[in-house]
């Protein structure tokens, strides 16, 4: 569809820049923002921290007129809008926590044009008065977030979503946006035609998560498990999920007395106990919640690093979402689940009253989920798999079963084969349960009844529990060497299956016993290699101050701490060490509302910790220097714009700091960023010729990953400020 909008790519990117602090899209988000503008329905599904909230923010602030955001919980509401707010945008939320007179002044902030965005529950937003007063706003779209809500095939279904087709009738020509991180085909199918959607544009991220290290442990000593985990985030904040009430208060008890900070979350608790609870974790005044699936939704913190699943979730559609709360920012998470074939008698049980046609899909998705723990395939293939979707990767390097944590039979092709050989005997005419009894020996009446005890196949596994063989059967269908077939999943050996059989392939079953042995070498974190953007280069010290700030920052505002910087913000500052507003602003996640109201205290205490620690601030890496992640402010400083002068003169550091009244260290930051913008390729104004040999010398023999083995090359010899300098004009050298 041609685009009908005036707005332009680098106007989008503009703004995520002024705003924001980002220099780039995420995958699908500029599609998604043009579906907007040009007033084109949409569904958009994107995974939990791929950005679904800016697709609709960003052109609120492109496109003229109030957008209307329909959003199920208060909690959710008062983050989204802090957040706006922090970036320097006019939001509001309407609901039952705010006063009349503040209700007034959002209304009167709307007739006159200077709100930009209004957030609202589903109820209120489709109220008779409310529709009344919108019809005489100039409402530029409206956007329906966690839009899975409206399906009953998806795995949150509100009835009160149902209504919400009346607007493609109250307000004709008027897009609208449904947005959820968690929908199959068959749930986006039906937001489309619950909502009335017009032709929609259907934009589908991958469902994939590469920043989530997926682990399946069987569940032996539950309370231990889960300290293993969270000992390897110290301070860092997690999740807990449970299934019961009980198992929530009792391991919050234990994690209390064991020394871990947490806190319940339940039903059972009063309004006031869970908003209480959820806020402290939130602000960081917990470091762990343990819950139930109430919390969640809504909890837009985007530095929990772990999320633990002390029980089995319902439902593959639940696991993603639950444990895609972890790692918001990119940034790598760890998602533990602690399986039990007992969670799916429990989950079973408390299925059992829904109406048949759900209670079908209900059971369905269990059986889905209980596939992924037992099998032995890569798990984030199979999740994006569930969904749809072929994860292209051979291995993700982020689960268990890539990064070979979980042991396998010696001979599976062998264990293979004599399964398989079992079940063509039985004459493929019986499901996993029977076929797994008549491998074990079992003397149970149907085996007996069908003669089965005569077969040669007959306690072949005599020595492995049927559990264990259930699961291996399970397995072997999951790589589609079995297929189940009919009402009562008979299984059928399939064409691979016959090519395993011949030995042609070798199946991947894990030992039954695994997760149980798994010491604290085995079942330690991910083994994968650190992401650039992960910790490296950054100091830990200086990033633990930083959360301190940030934590004082936010309780000053009364705003969460996420909201004043993400941890990949913080942890960019730390790598870099910013000393001035200039190359604060460039840091990710810095907007210029930010910048305004963080940088001097923020700069201020990075220049400080780096003089009682004995580091030069501006520690930018050569790549940096040479790729800065976009262009400086346009509004540049006077004293910025007085050093490019002097510079241009041939002046010296030392020089200009004098003329301009600057500490050295922050003029020698305007030398660096002067260098690059002029694309010089000559040191030697600032740098001696022999000096600058050297350097480019150590430069060609250790590499540009970073500077400090250039520095010790140098024996030591050389300041951090030369070798910048000498690299920045390599760099401009080799593009030129």
């Amino acid at each position: 569809m041609e685009s009908t909008s005036l707005v332009t790519h680098e106007q989008l990117l503009s703004t995520m820049q002024q705003y924001w602090g980002y220099e780039g899209f995420r995958p699908l988000q500029q599609e998604a923002m043009q579906a907007v503008l040009d007033d084109r329905d949409s569904v958009v599904v994107m995974p939990t921290g791929g950005g679904k909230s800016l697709c609709y923010q960003v052109p609120a602030l492109c496109k003229p007129g109030l957008a209307v955001v329909a959003s199920p919980l208060i909690s959710l509401m008062k983050d989204q809008v802090d957040a706006l707010t922090a970036c320097g945008i006019q939001a509001a939320c309407i609901n039952s926590t705010i006063t009349a007179d503040e209700r007034r002044q959002i209304a009167a902030d709307i007739r006159s044009g200077s709100m930009r965005v209004l957030y609202l529950a589903p109820e209120r937003l489709l109220s008779e008065r409310m529709l009344d007063f919108l019809a005489g706003a100039d409402v530029s779209f409206f956007a329906i977030d966690e839009s899975h809500c409206i399906s009953e095939w998806g795995h949150d279904f509100r009835p009160e979503y149902r209504m919400m087709k009346t607007l493609k009738e109250s307000f004709p020509g008027v897009g609208v946006h449904a947005y959820t991180a968690t929908a199959t085909e068959t749930v986006r199918l039906d937001i489309a035609q619950q909502l009335g959607l017009v032709d929609p544009e259907f934009l589908v991220g991958s469902f994939d998560r590469p920043n989530l290290n997926y682990r399946i442990l069987r569940r032996a000593d539950r309370l231990a498990q889960i300290q293993e985990v969270i000992a390897r985030h110290p301070n860092e904040s997690g999740i807990v999920y449970c299934i019961r009430r009980a198992d929530v208060e009792a391991i919050a008890e234990q994690l209390n007395a064991a020394g871990v900070k947490a806190l319940p979350y339940h039903a059972g608790l009063s309004d006031v106990q869970r908003q209480q609870h959820q806020e402290a974790f939130i602000q960081e005044r917990t470091d762990v919640i343990v819950a139930t699936v109430a919390f969640g939704m809504g909890i837009d913190k985007s530095n929990v690093r772990y999320v633990i699943h002390a029980g089995m979730p319902k439902s593959l559609e639940s696991y993603q979402q639950e444990s895609g709360r972890g790692g918001r920012d990119g940034l790598e998470a760890e998602c533990v689940l602690l399986y039990s074939s007992g969670d799916l008698v429990t989950w079973k049980r408390m299925l059992g009253d829904l109406p048949d046609a759900a209670q079908q899909a209900a059971m369905r998705s269990l059986d889905a989920l209980d596939h992924f723990c037992t099998g032995a395939e890569c798990r984030h293939r199979m999740l994006v798999s569930y969904f749809g979707q072929e994860l292209e990767a051979e291995e993700c390097e982020a689960c268990d079963v890539c990064l070979g944590t979980v042991e396998l039979v010696e001979d599976g092709t062998v264990l293979g084969q004599k399964i398989l050989s079992s079940i063509l005997r039985t004459g493929e005419r019986f499901g996993a349960d029977h076929n797994a009894k008549v491998l074990c020996g079992s003397r149970d009446k149907r085996v007996l009844e069908f003669d089965h005890d005569k077969l040669s196949t007959y306690g072949l596994l005599q020595n492995e529990s049927i559990r264990s063989v259930r699961m291996w059967i399970e397995q072997l269908a999951g790589q589609r060497y079995l297929a189940k077939t009919g009402e009562y999943n008979v299984l059928k050996v399939t064409e691979a299956g016959r090519e395993l059989l011949r030995g042609e392939v070798t199946p991947k079953l894990t030992k039954p016993d695994i997760a149980d042995k798994a010491g604290p070498e085995k079942s330690s974190g991910s083994k994968r290699p650190r992401r650039a953007d992960d910790w490296e280069g950054v100091d830990r010290e200086l990033f633990e101050s930083l959360r301190t700030l940030r934590r004082e920052k936010a309780e000053e505002a009364g705003i969460p701490a996420y909201i004043v910087f993400g941890d990949s913000s913080l942890r960019e500052m730390a790598r870099h060490r910013p000393a001035t507003l200039e190359s604060f602003r460039l840091m990710k996640g810095v907007g210029d509302k930010k910048c305004q109201d963080y940088g001097e205290v923020f700069t201020q205490h990075i220049v400080n910790y780096c003089q009682q620690n004995g580091l030069e601030v501006e520690a930018m890496e050569v790549q940096v220097i040479a790729a800065p992640r976009r262009e400086p402010p346009k509004n540049q400083s006077q004293a910025l714009k007085d050093a490019f002068t002097l510079f241009a003169k041939g002046q010296t550091v030392n020089e200009v700091a004098n003329v301009i009244g600057r500490a050295e260290s922050t003029v020698q930051g305007y030398l660096e960023q002067f260098i690059r913008e002029e694309k010089l390729e000559d040191p030697t104004a600032w740098v001696t010729g022999e000096t600058a040999r050297r350097i480019e010398a150590a430069i060609e023999e250790c590499g540009t990953g970073g500077l400090r083995p250039i520095y010790e090359h140098l024996n030591e010899e050389v300041p951090y400020s030369e070798i910048r300098i000498v690299a920045a004009c390599l760099q401009n050298r080799e593009a030129a």
